[in-house]
């Protein structure tokens, strides 16, 4: 991709082309999805919104140079969404209760999706509140979420409900190694490498079924780091999943056996159709295909990992598409630009 450099943030400056491209991909997904308050609407799960949807949301504002929308997206989050007693923010606003934020408790990767927007935009925009925001935010990530389990840093997926004396649960989507490396350089801090570093040799052990994939949930013992698909969660490779391979292939990771078992699975030759599920204990297959978004995940995938600069085209928006595959499908088009990749 010509006349790409990279910012402070971890970030890129795009070419005109590829700002024109994904200026009117953001234009349609800000039109269905950024309601006029600020919040981004999940579309497939009774319109609440999440800190997730909210960073995601950042990050793209800040890739269209949209300071409009970014400042209607940050303002909800920070008044609707905060948590008292500290920087970070609850998971969920649900538009059909009251009060509408009624679990306090937090997502850490959706904290993490805001802070890395609120860096991107601080050196976008040379707004140092912004990055203000952005260290206060990554400190109290570590603060309140890291944690020392077998010999690995880890980050527990929200300040409350997954952790015993005997074990933890952890969401393999939520290690965003490259925002870890963005809030480094805001809120410098050796475990951020570290939990890079660890994630990388934990995601080689936490894999399951007949393709070696990564769950969307798994359980760790804290007595000798056995790894275990907890009870409570569908034992899938699915919707949460599907994002560990964008993130390694984002942070620069694509070869990651995660990653490779991904790519493999989502193109076996025999299926008629690229399943949105698998699962990892009986092998069952969902019986309907994957969304636009994780397709576009996999054509990332195979663009990388063939060395290209150029990968598939991404695939159109399907009619009715919700909220979850656009954000994939964007995501997809942030992490071609910021590795240079072409999808035009």
């Amino acid at each position: 991709m010509a006349g790409l450099a990279a910012d402070t943030a971890g970030g890129a400056m795009l070419s005109p082309a590829v700002a024109a491209g994904f200026d009117s991909a953001w234009s349609a997904f800000r039109t269905r999805f950024l309601g006029p308050e600020g919040r981004i609407i999940d579309t497939g799960n009774a319109r609440i919104s999440h800190s997730e949807g909210q960073g995601w949301g950042l990050l793209m504002a800040v890739a269209a140079r949209d300071r409009r929308s970014f400042d209607l997206i940050w303002n909800f989050t920070r008044t609707a969404l905060r948590r008292p007693g500290d920087r970070l923010h609850a998971w969920k606003w649900d538009p059909a209760v009251r009060p509408h934020v009624a679990d306090p408790n937090n997502a850490t990767d959706g904290d993490l999706y805001i802070a890395w927007g609120l860096a991107r935009a601080a050196a976008m925009w040379g707004d140092p509140a912004l990055a203000a925001e952005a260290r206060a935010i990554a400190r109290d990530i570590l603060r309140v979420t890291l944690r020392s389990v077998a010999g690995w840093q880890v980050l527990l997926p929200g300040a409350a409900g997954f952790e015993t004396p005997d074990s933890v649960v952890l969401n393999p989507s939520y290690a965003v190694i490259p925002a870890w490396r963005a809030l480094h350089a805001v809120a410098p801090d050796p475990a951020w490498a570290r939990l890079e570093s660890d994630q990388l040799a934990f995601l080689r052990r936490a894999r399951f079924g007949v393709h070696d994939l990564p769950p969307d949930w798994v359980q760790v013992a804290r007595a000798d780091g056995a790894v275990s698909l907890p009870t409570g969660w569908p034992p899938r490779f699915s919707f949460d999943a599907v994002r560990v391979p964008l993130l390694l292939a984002w942070g620069g990771h694509a070869s990651h056996e995660a990653a490779r078992a991904a790519a493999a699975f989502w193109a076996q030759p025999h299926l008629p159709y690229v399943p949105a599920w698998v699962d990892l204990r009986d092998g069952s297959l969902a019986s309907f295909g994957a969304s636009p978004g994780v397709i576009a995940v996999h054509r990332l995938l195979l663009g990388v990992q063939l060395g290209q600069r150029r990968m598939a085209p991404i695939p159109l928006a399907a009619p009715g598409e919700d909220y979850y595959s656009s954000a994939l499908r964007l995501l997809v088009m942030l992490a071609a630009q910021d590795l240079a990749i072409s999808t035009y």
